[in-house]
């Protein structure tokens, strides 16, 4: 529960510290004094957006700390440990903003998104406000109040789940399926390509050896005719040749063996040149013994280079592209066959979160059925008791027009009511009036609360429009509340103000320079008075005062 609330510098707060207990605590003052001020600021530590308007004028920022205890909160106290952020001792939830409009927020002590603030807020208290009746209006909160009551939040989450995913497999798979006819048509294509290329079978360095290969028999005739003067020159002429000149040169020179240096060293060149020479010429004459001028394979490598030179003209590449392109056709071709599978697979899983959806929709479906006849049993006996006698209340599930699965389960959840004797009963929207509207809504907030895992209660103001014996009943109520948890009450009705076990006085303390929010926590005489100040106006009299006790009296009993 909340134990703590400090503020500091927020709208026309200087600095207020308040301290909570369990039960029912009411908050009273005067209008403008700041009892929504209080409220406010305590939205802005559980979450809500703020600017800078909030800061009060002259300060830097506005800083606001609440702290809980949450020794009956495990929601919370998991919440925590999942993130790494639970300590010894309160909960302790911080906001700060500046007067530049920047924002901060912590969760004992350390910083945290806005989001993450909101998230555990929303566990730890619920804030019903004066103006809430309007959302009554809206089908959506009608879902969201059973779903409470009858503690169907998770399987509502679920069933919102497995639409999601529903339906965002069927916006993939009708993508998929949407490009069938064109994938099937280049399906068609790139395994006519794939096996033409396949079928050619190019061999790597295929087609420089083709060329080359090429060459070498188109010019065989000539070639052979170059090597045979090569040979006869070197080795086989009649009137000398290269090898016979260089071995005379060396028999010539090796008889001056012991002469200079340079003598030496061109013996050695010419010695090397001769075995050089003799190595070129016994690898002419196998060139020329090996070598087979044959047409015949000079004809089929043009027409192999023919065919390779035609495929790259077709798919206009290089002839040294093909290799490339071979693959890039096959890894394409992968692609729309793994489309395929994931059209196969896409399918499946449709089916089967189709099935998951109608398991939890069904289990959904149960559950609100059962809660809804005990929701419209306890609202119309608490609408009775304020001021509705006689006034009925039904909880209708309708099937929704789709038959695709939808967020929100097979049903639309309607209330209907029918406020007078003798009346059928017809949507909320159509027959409430405003103080109807209002008792309504009060009664099913109470109701839901009370089955709520969420131990801090806050109404502002719930009662406006409400007064009279019915007054006291909401009262009742709302102390009957209190005695299973902590209920926080802004009201500006006695009977409800009696029936609090705490009371606190919100009122402005005006200085020489400024005007700020107090807080007073009255007990005894004190709360008498303001009891009695709400009943008869400023003039207290011995018949208010007398009347107020007796109110106070009549809620301890």
């Amino acid at each position: 529960m909340l134990v703590q609330l400090s503020i500091r510098n927020f709208a026309i707060v200087d600095h207020l510290d308040l301290e909570l207990r369990r039960g029912m605590s009411v908050i009273t003052g005067e209008t403008g004094a700041g009892k929504s001020i209080m409220l406010g600021a305590l939205s802005l530590a559980l979450g809500d957006r703020a600017d800078s308007g909030v800061v009060r004028p002259g300060a830097s920022r506005a800083d606001i700390l609440a702290s809980f205890d949450l020794q009956e909160i495990p929601d919370a106290r998991s919440w925590l440990t999942e993130r790494d952020l639970d300590h010894d001792g309160p909960c302790i939830l911080r906001r700060v903003i500046t007067a530049e409009g920047r924002s901060r927020a912590y969760i004992n002590g350390t910083p945290c998104p806005l989001g993450d603030l909101k998230t555990l807020g929303g566990l730890l208290i619920d804030i019903h406000s004066q103006h809430e009746h309007q959302s009554l209006l809206k089908p959506d909160t009608h879902r969201r109040l059973l779903d409470e009551f009858g503690n169907c939040q998770e399987l509502a989450r679920q069933v919102q789940l497995a639409a999601q995913r529903w339906r965002q497999t069927r916006q993939t798979l009708e993508r998929l399926s949407n490009n069938g006819d064109e994938q099937r048509a280049r399906h068609q294509l790139l395994s006519y390509q794939l096996e033409e290329l396949d079928n050619l079978a190019l061999g790597e360095n295929e087609l420089a050896e083709l060329e080359q290969e090429q060459r070498t028999l188109a010019n065989a005739t000539q070639l052979l005719g170059a090597c045979r003067q090569v040979v006869d020159l070197c080795s086989e002429g009649d009137q000398g040749n290269v090898v016979s000149a260089l071995s005379g040169s060396l028999q010539r020179l090796t008889a001056f063996q012991g002469g200079p240096g340079i003598l030496e060293e061109a013996i050695e060149l010419l010695s090397s040149a001769q075995i050089q020479v003799e190595e070129a010429m016994s690898g002419l004459n196998r060139f020329m013994d090996q070598f087979d001028a044959d047409p015949a394979r000079l004809q089929r490598v043009e027409e192999r280079l023919d065919t390779l030179y035609t495929l790259a003209r077709k798919h206009r590449v290089q002839p040294e592209e093909l290799g490339n392109l071979q693959r890039q056709l096959a890894h394409e071709l992968d692609n729309l066959n793994a489309d395929d599978e994931a059209i196969d697979k896409l399918t499946e899983e449709l089916a089967a979160f189709a099935r998951h959806y109608q398991d939890k929709a069904q289990a959904l479906s149960k559950a609100r059925q059962q809660a809804a006849g005990d929701l419209a049993r306890a609202v119309e006996h608490e609408i009775q008791r304020l001021g509705m006698p006689g006034g009925r209340f039904s909880v209708v599930l309708k099937p929704g027009s789709s038959g695709d699965p939808q967020p929100q389960g097979f049903e639309q959840v309607e209330f209907l009511v029918s406020a007078n004797p003798g009346q059928p009963l017809r949507p909320l929207a159509k027959v409430a009036s405003g103080g109807e509207l209002s008792r309504i809504s009060l009664a099913i907030q109470v109701i839901t609360a009370q089955t709520s895992r969420v131990p801090t209660l806050v109404f502002d103001e719930v009662d406006v429009g409400i007064g009279g014996p019915t007054a006291e009943i909401v009262g009742q109520l709302l102390r009957r509340l209190g005695d299973r948890g902590q209920v926080l009450t802004v009201t500006h009705l006695p009977q409800v103000a009696a029936q609090g076990h705490h009371h606190l006085f919100v009122h402005k303390a005006r200085g020489s320079d400024e005007t700020r929010t107090a807080v007073a926590m009255l007990a005894g005489s004190s709360r008498v008075e303001e009891i009695a100040r709400m009943l008869g106006g400023v003039d207290l009299t011995e018949q208010s005062l007398a009347h107020a006790q007796q109110m106070i009296h009549s809620a301890q009993d």
